[in-house]
């Protein structure tokens, strides 16, 4: 069976959106792009380059949202596979493993390798969390992350925690966000200030 995983970078307030870099998810007015960005040009963040590195060489496919998907895609999934470092690295492997889109709208993929799950997503991404394999990868996609908790699909959560309050975006855990207990597995506290945490549902 494969294991759907969230991964977060994630504000002391909860909040994920558009960690990565200018402009990248400004939706709802949110003026705070590239939040990471400070921390991550610190003395010790290539540990969380090489964390993250760790996790996704696991990643057999990935789980998105319409929204992450689009910023993914015009991304990892525009990116030349020969560039240096995780830029390269991970663009070559985005781009072979398959991905999964949970969307309303859309009706075609351009990405190579993606796949529209469908009007049922619950019962598709039941079905290929069933199926061997790997790890399932969801970044970002807070909606979609809130629909697989409803269904008790996720099987575990990594999140990045910066030390850091942005007082309003997208929150991870959002209101109306299904119950549920969490085991902490492993934490680890960088010399950026970034403390990484790994939870697992407690299920009964």
């Amino acid at each position: 069976m494969g294991a759907i995983v969230v991964q977060a970078f994630i504000t002391l307030d909860g909040v994920v959106q558009a960690g990565g870099g200018p402009d990248e998810d400004p939706e709802g007015g949110f003026e705070h792009s590239g939040w990471t960005a400070e921390y991550d040009a610190r003395d010790g963040a290539a540990e969380g380059v090489e964390i993250i590195r760790e996790w996704e060489s696991r990643a057999e496919a990935l789980l998105l949202g319409r929204k992450t998907y689009e910023i993914f895609a015009r991304s990892w999934g525009a990116w030349s596979e020969n560039a240096d470092g995780i830029e390269g690295e991970f663009t070559r492997r985005y781009n072979r493993i398959p991905k999964y889109v949970a969307s309303r709208t859309l009706t075609e993929l351009g990405w190579k390798n993606s796949h529209l799950l469908g009007s049922d997503v619950a019962a598709t991404v039941t079905r290929l969390r069933a199926e061997p394999g790997g790890e399932i990868r969801v970044w970002g996609s807070t909606q979609l992350v809130k629909t697989l908790a409803a269904h008790d699909l996720i099987d575990e959560y990594r999140l990045m925690r910066y030390p850091l309050v942005l007082g309003n975006g997208k929150r991870l855990f959002s209101d109306g966000f299904a119950f549920t207990r969490l085991m902490p597995v492993d934490t680890r506290t960088l010399a950026s200030g970034v403390i990484v945490n790994t939870y697992r549902p407690l299920r009964t």
